[in-house]
């Protein structure tokens, strides 16, 4: 598994949850999901989530430690990236 073409949101939505991001998982070498969002809730806690089909409905879902492992790597790749672009989390989020 692995996380790539991460980008921090330049808008972050008006609702109680805010987009920090946006990258593609590649699950293995033949399957790749792309247009997953890293977002945080009201309580600082980051989420993951899967892209969602016509009509909202979510089109992949995860078992819970598969979605911590998912959202522990897209944060810390977030954080690389805020790092290396100087600026702090308050200020990118």
């Amino acid at each position: 598994m692995k996380i790539q073409n991460l980008t921090p949101a330049a808008h972050p939505g008006g609702g109680t949850m805010t987009l920090i991001a946006t990258f593609d998982l590649q699950i293995t070498g033949d399957i790749r999901i792309c247009g997953m969002r890293l977002l945080r809730a009201p309580d600082g806690r980051m989420l993951t989530y899967a892209p969602t089909a016509l009509g909202g409905r979510r089109s992949v879902t995860f078992a819970p430690s598969t979605a911590a492992e998912i959202t522990e790597a897209a944060a810390n790749i977030y954080s690389e990236h805020v790092t290396a672009n100087d600026t702090t989390s308050a200020n990118a989020a």
